[in-house]
């Protein structure tokens, strides 16, 4: 089975303690959220991480399937410049 990306967020800024639950997914702190990204082998490794989140009483904002290598904007754009089929045109 193919390895999936996702990138879950959820409300808050986590303190580093609240990030090392999550040793497999790499982080980034957001001004209103905390951005966890990593790699699933399956949906229910996927599952396992939602229900820890839901155990430490963090609030799920957003959980979005992302490809591989792919750097998306919160708004799901690509934001490779002059590219308008993603999103982000140089063009205005």
């Amino acid at each position: 089975m193919a390895v999936a990306r996702y990138e879950i967020r959820v409300k808050g800024r986590m303190s580093g303690s609240l990030q090392s639950a999550f040793p497999g997914l790499t982080s980034q702190i957001e001004p209103v959220e905390t951005v966890l990204t990593g790699d699933f082998d399956d949906q229910s490794a996927l599952y396992g991480v939602l229900l820890q989140i839901e155990g430490l009483g963090l609030e799920l904002v957003e959980v979005r399937h992302v490809a591989q290598g792919a750097a998306v904007t919160r708004d799901g754009a690509d934001p490779t410049p002059g590219n308008p089929e993603r999103g982000n045109s140089s063009q205005e």
